[in-house]
């Protein structure tokens, strides 16, 4: 039962997919067509809509793969041998040092 929303989800991207597609390719036609007939600001509307139709083709793929879960999660890295607990400590001692050389700088404010 849990599966059925997923689907309709998946469904919903499909279909906004071939939506997008289709307006987008039909407008560069269009453009494609003006520009043929003269009208030079239609040239960036050429290059435009092909950038958008990639666009909402790589965000469909990356919805699609989060939906699936199929997108690979980040591993951090790990230190070998307890070196993060290393780097921890001096880490930790920097602070320490910038704190106490901060303390020791300031002044008492006077009374206000």
């Amino acid at each position: 039962m849990s599966d059925a929303p997923s689907r309709a989800r998946l469904l919903r991207l499909h279909a906004g997919l071939v939506l997008a597609v289709s307006i987008c390719v039909s407008a560069f036609v269009i453009e494609v067509i003006r520009t043929i007939d003269g009208n030079a600001l239609s040239w960036a509307y050429v290059f435009e809509w092909p950038l958008l139709c990639g666009y909402s083709v790589y965000m469909w793929r990356r919805l699609v793969h989060d939906e699936r879960g199929l997108r690979a999660r980040p591993v951090p890295p790990r230190a070998a041998d307890g070196d993060d607990d290393v780097a921890l400590a001096a880490w930790n001692r920097y602070l320490a040092d910038l704190h106490a050389y901060e303390a020791a700088s300031k002044r008492p404010r006077p009374p206000t």
